[in-house]
Order: structure tokens, then sequence, then C-alpha cells
């Protein structure tokens, strides 16, 4: 694997793990929201990861090249969790049912918070890859210079 091909592969998965934390933050902002425009409530939203792969002859120079190397990931779809909606007693509530019951967000903030932590680690590990790579490609460069 080159310098740069594990530059690219890393900014690909920071790439991912920003829009993550994105669909996170959203799903964090709506912890409270019983009334969407497609109606009910707001139902939580994940990002789904995917292999990035080029096209089929760069695939096979790369597995006879390299052994296979991956070439980073990308977000297929921000997809919406269908799990049922919380049911919160509370008569008072203007989205309350005949039986006093409101449809809250099916969104979990501890789930939510430790989802957070991974992707904010994953994108500081791939920060490290970057900034090794650099440090690597900056110790080759000063391999032939003279003191």
């Amino acid at each position: 694997m080159g310098i740069f091909t594990a530059i690219n592969t890393a900014g690909s998965g920071m790439t991912a793990e920003r829009l993550r934390l994105d669909t996170i933050a959203d799903n964090l902002a709506n912890v409270n929201t019983t009334r969407t425009p497609e109606g009910g409530p707001y139902r939580r939203k994940v990002a789904v990861f995917e292999a990035r792969q080029g096209n089929e002859f760069e695939r096979m120079l790369n597995d006879r090249i390299e052994g296979g190397v991956g070439e980073g990931v990308r977000v297929v779809e921000i997809a919406r969790d269908n799990s049922p909606p919380r049911l919160v007693y509370d008569p008072e509530h203007p989205d309350a049912d005949e039986k006093g019951y409101v449809a809250m967000p099916n969104v979990n903030p501890v789930v939510e918070m430790t989802d957070m932590i991974t992707a904010s680690r994953a994108y500081e590990a791939n920060a490290q890859v970057i900034n090794a790579a650099k440090s690597m490609a900056n110790t080759a460069l000063t391999i032939g210079k003279s003191s």
C-alpha cells in the first residue's frame, strides 16, 4: 500500500464518520419531536457504510499488486430505524391519543452518545493514520539529504 493510498483510505473513513456524527446529532436534536412533515414522531436515522471499490479492472489490478488492500469506505444511505416509537403517558400533550399516550421518537440518548463516542474515536484513528503517513513521507524525503 502506498502512502497516498493510505491517506485516501483514511480520508474516506474520516468523511464517513463525520456524516455519521451529523446523523447522530440530528437524532439527538429530535429526541422530543412528536410531529414531522411525514406524520408521526421523528424516526431515528442510521448511516450505512460500505467498502469503497473501484471499477473491475482497478480491483483486479489492486488484488494482484497490493494483495487485495481495501480502498476505504463510503456511506451508502441514511436509513431510518423502523423500531416502534416509545409511548409516554401525557394526556395534556397536544399529540396524545384518546388514551393519553404520546408516540415519542425511537431515539435512545444513551445509544446515541455511545455511537457518538465510537464515531469520534474512529475519526481520530483515521486522523492518526494520515499523520503517520505524512511523517513517513517526510522521513523518506530526508533520507537522501546530506547533513
